[in-house]
C-alpha cells in the first residue's frame, strides 16, 4: 500500500519550517499507526483527521483527504466516508497546478470505489475527465486508460475496451514507450480473442511478436511480455483445437517461465515514466503457465499429466493466497478446478468430482463477480455429473439453467450437445432431440459415418486422443450393428488401447462390452471371457464410485438451479439413482 509520506511532501527526516512541523508530526504518527502490525487504523485516521480543522493550505488539505480516503477505502468498510474524502481530494486538487500525483490517484481510487458500489455511471465520466487532463503525465495517462478499459471489459463492452487500448498503444508509441505499447496491444489481442475476431488477432499478434523481440530493456519485463504473448498464442491454438500444432509454442512458454524464475528483480526504475507497469507478478505467471498446460493436457487426452500440473498449480495457489488477496488467484483456482472436475468425470472418479464442484461453489460464494463469470460453467459441470450418475431429469435442468446463463458460443454448443445426449439416453424425447439438432446444425442430413470418419481424420491429425477414442468406439458399434464384425474389431481394439492410455472409463466400459459381444459372435470364447471380465471390473469400479458419490451430502447440489450456490448440504441416506443404463 501507498506511503503516507508521498512525493512532494517534506518527509519527517527533512528540515521543516515551523508552520509545517505540526503537520509532519501528525503525518509521521499516522504512518506509524498504519504500518503497525496489525495496522492501528482508527488511530491513523484520528491523526489525519486532526490535520483538517487547522485550515491547512490547499495542497496539504487535498493530500490529507486523499490519505484519509485511501486508508478508509483499503482498511475499513466505511465506504461513505472514504468516498467523501476522495471526492474532496479530487475537487481541490484540480484547482492546484503541478499536483498530478494527488489529482490522478484520487481519480483512480474514487472510480474504483464507485465501481465497488455499483456506480459505474459515476466512474466512467470521472475516468474520462482524468484521462483528458493527464496527457502531459505519461504514467497516469496510461494507467487511467488501462483502468477505464478494464471497467468496460467487466461490463462486457469489449468494443469500447479495445478502442481505449488502441488509443493507449498509440499514445505509448508517441511518448517512446515500446514496452507499454506492447502491453496495450497484447491486452487488446486478449479481448479480440474473447470476441472471436480472429481476422484482427493474427496481424496484431504478429506486430506484438516483433515489438517484444525488438525491445531491449529490463530482462524480467521483456520475459513477462514474452509470456503474455505466448499465453495468447497458446490459447488461440487451443481454441481452434490445434493441440498438436501448439506444442512448440507451449514448450517456448514453459522455457520462458523457467527463465523468469531465475532472474532477480532489480529495483532500478525505468527512465521513461510510461514504462512503470508490470503485467503480472512472477508467481502469478507461473500459475498461469501451469493452467494453460492443464488446458492442453485435457484437450490432448493426457489426463494424468493434467492432474499432475493441476496439483502443482493448486498447491502454489494455496501458498500465494495466504499472502495475496488478488481476485485473479481465485479465478485461476476456479478454472483449474473446472478442468480437473471434467478430468475426474472422465476417469470415473465422480465422488471426488462432486467434492471439487462443491469447492467451486464455495469460491463463488465469496465473490459475486466470480459467480457471475462462472455460473454457467458450474451448472454445466453439475449437468455432466448428473449424466454420470444417471440422474437425467436433473441433468436436463442443469443444462437448461446453464444455457440461460451463457452467451459464450463454444460453451453454448458444448451444453446443447450434452443436452442432446440426455434426450438420446432417455429414448422418448425424439421431438426435443430433433429441435435441438436443428439448432446445433440445421443441415444434418449427411451420413453419420461420413461425419465420424471426418472427425477421426481431424482428431488424429491433432492428437485429440479422447475424440479419437470416442469416434473409434462409435464407428465400431455401428459396424457391429451392421454385422461387419471385422471392421468393427478394427475400430474397437485401438479404441480400447487409447481409452486405457487416457484413461477414459466410459469408453473402456463401452469398448469392453463391444469386444465381449464381438468375440462371442465370432466364436472366440477365450477372448469373449477376457473381455467380459474386463467389463465386469470396470462396471464394479463405476458402481462403487456411483454409490459413494450419491451418498455424499454434496449430491444435493443436483437440485440447485436458481440463485447463488447453496451454503450447506444435508446428508442423504444412500444412493437414489440407478447405474443400470451405464452397464
Amino acid at each position: 500500500s501507498r506511503d503516507l509520506c508521498a512525493p512532494g511532501l517534506p518527509s519527517p527526516g527533512r528540515q521543516a519550517s515551523g508552520g509545517e512541523s505540526w503537520y509532519l508530526a501528525l503525518l509521521g504518527l499516522a504512518e506509524h499507526f498504519r504500518t503497525s502490525s496489525p495496522p492501528k487504523v482508527r488511530l491513523c485516521v484520528h491523526c489525519l483527521q486532526a490535520v483538517l480543522p487547522r485550515k491547512p493550505p490547499a495542497r496539504m488539505e487535498a493530500r490529507t483527504h486523499l490519505q484519509l480516503g485511501s486508508v478508509l477505502y483499503h482498511h475499513t468498510r466505511n465506504g461513505d466516508q472514504a468516498r467523501g474524502h476522495l471526492e474532496k481530494a479530487w475537487l481541490i486538487s484540480q484547482q492546484i497546478p503541478q499536483f498530478e500525483d494527488v489529482k490522478f490517484e484520487a481519480a483512480s481510487l474514487l472510480s474504483e470505489l464507485y465501481c465497488q458500489e455499483n456506480s459505474v455511471d459515476a466512474a466512467k465520466p470521472l475516468l474520462r475527465k482524468a484521462i483528458q487532463i493527464s496527457q502531459q503525465t505519461p504514467y497516469w495517462h496510461c494507467r487511467l486508460l488501462f483502468q477505464l478499459a478494464q471497467l468496460h471489459t467487466l461490463e462486457k463492452d469489449l468494443v469500447s475496451a479495445c478502442d481505449l487500448l488502441g488509443v493507449g498503444a498509440e499514445y505509448a508509441r508517441v511518448v517512446g514507450s515500446e514496452y507499454t505499447r506492447a502491453l496495450f496491444l497484447l491486452s487488446k489481442g486478449m479481448l479480440l480473442l474473447m470476441e472471436r475476431k480472429l481476422q484482427e488477432v493474427h496481424p496484431l499478434l504478429t506486430l506484438c511478436g516483433q515489438i517484444v523481440e525488438n525491445w531491449q530493456g529490463n530482462p524480467i519485463q521483456k520475459e513477462s511480455l514474452r509470456v503474455f504473448f505466448l499465453v495468447l498464442q497458446v490459447t488461440h491454438y487451443l481454441d481452434a483445437g490445434q493441440v498438436k500444432s501448439v506444442k512448440p509454442c507451449l514448450k517456448q512458454l514453459q522455457q520462458c517461465i523457467q527463465t523468469i524464475s531465475t532472474l532477480h528483480d532489480d529495483e532500478i526504475l525505468p527512465s521513461n515514466p510510461a514504462d512503470l507497469f508490470h503485467w503480472l507478478p512472477k508467481e502469478h505467471m507461473c500459475v498461469l503457465v501451469y493452467l494453460v498446460t492443464v488446458m492442453h493436457s485435457m484437450q490432448a487426452g493426457y489426463l494424468e499429466k493434467a492432474q499432475k500440473y493441476t496439483d502443482k498449480a493448486l498447491m502454489q495457489l494455496e501458498k500465494l493466497k495466504m499472502l495475496d488477496c488478488s481476485p485473479i488467484l481465485s479465478s485461476f483456482q476456479v478454472i483449474l478446478l473446472e478442468h480437473i472436475i471434467m478430468c475426474r468425470l472422465v476417469t470415473g472418479h465422480k465422488a471426488t468430482a462432486l467434492q471439487e464442484i462443491s469447492q467451486v461453489c464455495q469460491l463463488c460464494q465469496q465473490s459475486p463477480r466470480l459467480f457471475s463469470n462462472h455460473a454457467a460453467q458450474l451448472h454445466t459441470l453439475l449437468g455432466l455429473y448428473c449424466i454420470s450418475v444417471n440422474c437425467m431429469d436433473n441433468a436436463e435442468a442443469q443444462f437448461t439453467t446453464a444455457l440461460r446463463l451463457t452467451t459464450h458460443q463454444e460453451l453454448w454448443a458444448f451444453i446443447v450437445t450434452n443436452l442432446a445426449s440426455v434426450y438420446i439416453r432417455e429414448g422418448n424425447r425424439h421431438q426435443e432431440l430433433y429441435s435441438l439438432l436443428e439448432r446445433i446444425n440445421p443441415d444434418h442430413n449427411f451420413p453419420v459415418r461420413r461425419f465420424l470418419r471426418e472427425t477421426l481424420k481431424m482428431s488424429n491429425a491433432e492428437d485429440l486422443n479422447r475424440l479419437t477414442a470416442c469416434s473409434l468406439v462409435l464407428l465400431g458399434h455401428i459396424f457391429y450393428v451392421l454385422g461387419n464384425h471385422r471392421e468393427s474389431n478394427n475400430m474397437v481394439v485401438p479404441a480400447m488401447q487409447l481409452a486405457s492410455k487416457i484413461p477414459d472409463m466410459s469408453v473402456q466400459l463401452w469398448s469392453s462390452a463391444l469386444l465381449r459381444d464381438l468375440n462371442k459372435a465370432c466364436g472366440n470364447a477365450m477372448d469373449a471371457h477376457e473381455a467380459a471380465q474386463m467389463h465386469q471390473n470396470f462396471s464394479q469400479q463405476l458402481l462403487q464410485d456411483h454409490i459413494e458419490a450419491c451418498s455424499l451430502p454434496e449430491h444435493n447440489l443436483i437440485t440447485w438451479t436458481d440463485g447463488p450456490p447453496p451454503v450447506q448440504f444435508q446428508a442423504q441416506n444412500g444412493p437414489t439413482t440407478s447405474l443400470a443404463s451405464l452397464l
